[in-house]
């Protein structure tokens, strides 16, 4: 009796190992994708939670400024943009955020990225004592995807 392979069976042989091979390639290619996929969108939540904080930092310092008597000075309802340093509001341009050397993503930065970041506040009357809340929303747009955030901000003095 010979001893070997039939041809039958080298082919079945390669047949299940190209389909092992694939498979781990497919399932390697999808996990690549999904994990550029959580990045962006993690960068973009915490993008849009910036943006809200850059609008209570502003309130918070028209509190603590004396001579500033209303608390909303500079949280005018529109469409606006800022740094993470910035201390006022900038009309909306639609320009995508930048990558500084520093880490941070800002308009002045060196490397351009793929995220849009838009601040729109809205007075609302929300209240009884005749005084306007704001209702501020953060959408941060990259490719084909989108993070919105709210949240009311009032003159709890």
């Amino acid at each position: 009796m010979k001893k070997g392979f039939t041809l039958l069976e080298v082919i079945i042989a390669i047949f299940v190992i190209l389909v092992g091979v694939v498979g781990t390639f497919a399932a390697t290619q999808q996990i690549i994708s999904y994990t550029s996929f959580s990045n962006s969108k993690l960068t973009a939540v915490y993008l849009a939670q910036e943006g809200i904080e850059i609008v209570r930092d502003i309130r918070d310092t028209n509190w603590l400024d004396p001579a500033n008597p209303s608390w909303d000075d500079g949280l005018g309802s529109g469409n606006w943009q800022a740094d993470y340093n910035d201390s006022s509001l900038f009309p909306y341009n639609g320009n995508f955020l930048n990558l500084e050397t520093a880490g941070f993503y800002g308009y002045e930065g060196d490397t351009p990225t793929k995220f849009k970041r838009k601040i729109t506040i809205n007075s609302v009357d929300t209240n009884s004592d005749g005084e306007n809340d704001l209702e501020v929303t953060v959408l941060v747009e990259w490719e084909d995807h989108e993070i919105t955030i709210w949240e009311n901000l009032y003159n709890y003095r």
